[in-house]
């Protein structure tokens, strides 16, 4: 494996059915050609002894059959891998662009105003800031179809909350830090809320389940409330918890 930051790769044992292989200590957008190159390797190199991919910013998670496959074999078979492990050329601006469609406005993104604030903008300033880049998604989870998506302008980044909210709405549009999302499904959180979005992030009805994939492109469009009621979004205020 060649490249800078990944001369010293490491595994780590995840119980008996798994290598957690970490490829990077920093987060860094360059990391995930390195991620999704040695996630399609595996799916070769392992076949049917597969069970499960799970990347994320700095590592890859492999979940493998021990019925099928002994662990230590399953290390020598990664490390094979990492040998002669290049960065994924495929994953480029080749890929097509996924846009979601966004009402930034304080009833549903209640944080929307402290972060234009603490960035010393206007609202419609910070609205545009946050739309006006093209995220890559670098993990899944938290909640199902929850995805991680960088990197927010370094001018709108803003800490998590310091008490997460006890619900957060389906479709709530956030960031945290310099990382952005949308909650698929109603759950606690802690990121700050800028709008909502229409789109259905997970289904269980749908292949894959989840609308947005390690590795597509995102892009966040704004629209107005009319649109989002239109598009079936729901435009029901946010209410204020107790502390």
């Amino acid at each position: 494996m060649s490249g800078q930051g990944c001369a010293l790769p490491r595994l780590e044992a995840a119980g008996l059915d798994g290598w957690l292989v970490r490829l990077f200590d920093a987060i860094d957008e360059a990391n995930l050609a390195w991620l999704m190159a040695l996630s399609r390797r595996c799916e070769a190199a392992f076949g049917d002894a597969l069970v499960d991919l799970v990347p994320s910013y700095t590592t890859l998670l492999v979940v493998f059959d021990p019925l099928r496959l002994e662990p230590a074999a399953a290390r020598e078979r990664l490390l094979a891998l990492l040998a002669t492990l290049e960065p994924d050329a495929e994953l480029g601006e080749a890929a097509p662009v996924r846009e979601l469609p966004v009402w930034y406005d304080p009833s549903v993104g209640p944080d929307l105003s402290r972060v234009a604030e603490r960035a010393a903008v206007s609202i419609d300033e910070a609205i545009a800031g946050h739309s006006a880049r093209t995220y890559r998604v670098f993990a899944l989870g938290f909640a199902p179809g929850f995805a991680f998506m960088g990197s927010v302008d370094a001018s709108l980044a803003t800490p998590r909350l310091a008490t997460p909210r006890q619900r957060v709405p389906r479709g709530s549009v956030a960031l945290a830090g310099r990382q952005t999302a949308a909650y698929p499904v109603v759950t606690p959180g802690g990121w700050n809320l800028l709008g909502r979005t229409s789109a259905v992030l997970f289904d269980r009805e749908r292949e894959g389940f989840s609308l947005l994939q390690v590795g597509d492109r995102v892009r966040f469009v704004p629209v107005d409330r009319e649109t989002f009621v239109a598009e079936g979004g729901d435009p029901t205020p946010m209410e204020e918890e107790a502390p």
